[in-house]
């Protein structure tokens, strides 16, 4: 698995291992509808995975748009469109 870390903040259960100006903690979703995991968060990105509905995404942040966080079942980090997201049951 990637760590989640990017310049700007990192996941909180990475405290003890990265330094970073600012941490969060996973918020769990569901994917709604079928969504590209991309590499970062241009819209031509590289895509990492194909995320389908019913996948875990652990969000970090959401911004633009977007969201950042880890796939869970594909051990990724990367972003999706944020409108893919749903709550998690």
């Amino acid at each position: 698995m990637h760590d989640a870390v990017r310049r700007d903040v990192a996941d909180i259960r990475l405290a003890d291992r990265v330094f970073a100006p600012h941490y969060a903690a996973p918020m769990p979703r569901r994917i709604a509808i079928q969504a590209s995991l991309l590499a970062t968060s241009a819209d031509d990105a590289a895509i990492l995975a194909v995320l389908r509905p019913g996948d875990v995404f652990e969000v970090l942040d959401i911004a633009g748009g977007k969201a950042w966080g880890i796939a869970v079942a594909q051990k990724l980090v990367g972003y999706i469109d944020s409108a893919a997201l749903e709550p998690a049951q």
